[in-house]
């Protein structure tokens, strides 16, 4: 199946409506990604939260701030899909527990349209493994996030045509991590910058 068709039933599926409607949120499917043909970059996250599923548009929140900050790019070029792709690992907001908390990316979303949108779309030379969700789908090694990070950061650059860069979630649910793990801000996000420069003309 062709890009086109297969982003059309994306956007048209209802597989997990009824499991959205049980939420606390109580809401309805709504997909949120950004592709194209030509992206070379892919940020693979992990769902939309609320503010997303509202505006239909990717990363509209405080987390969207500081992964472009990360990246050191403007709305501009993080929005034009013709360079960058966003894909997380379930299209639609999963839903508020009782307490408002998110729940986890629905499962059945990676298994259904991941492999066919990704076998679709070869032309990618990075992707951002943003969070732990997607790390796990993208990469073969078992290990944790923070131990994935270190490790992109001291290998060498990638010698394969497609460089995975794990990186933490940007949510403020993060901010003791980033702040235990000072290198991740001295020495991952000028060697990720860098990387990002090479494909994002």
């Amino acid at each position: 199946m062709s890009l086109a068709p297969l982003l059309a039933r994306i956007r048209d599926c209802r597989h997990c409506a009824e499991r959205f409607a049980a939420t606390h949120s109580a809401h309805a499917p709504n997909p949120v990604l950004r592709v194209s043909p030509t992206a070379t970059v892919c940020i693979a996250g992990q769902a939309p939260g609320i503010r997303v599923h509202r505006s239909g548009k990717p990363f509209t929140d405080p987390s969207g701030v500081r992964l472009r900050a990360w990246m050191g790019v403007d709305e501009d070029i993080f929005y034009d899909a013709a360079r960058i792709a966003i894909i997380p690992m379930a299209f639609c907001f999963p839903g508020h527990t009782a307490t408002r908390a998110d729940l986890p990316p629905a499962p059945d979303c990676a298994r259904l349209w991941r492999s066919p949108l990704f076998e679709v779309l070869p032309q990618f030379r990075i992707i951002l493994l943003v969070g732990k969700a997607a790390q796990d789908w993208h990469l073969e090694e078992k290990a944790g996030m923070g131990e994935r990070v270190r490790r992109w950061t001291d290998a060498p650059p990638a010698e394969s045509t497609i460089e995975r860069v794990p990186l933490p979630h940007p949510s403020w649910r993060n901010n003791a991590w980033l702040k235990a793990n000072p290198w991740f801000e001295t020495e991952t996000l000028p060697k990720l910058r860098a990387a990002l420069s090479l494909h994002l003309p």
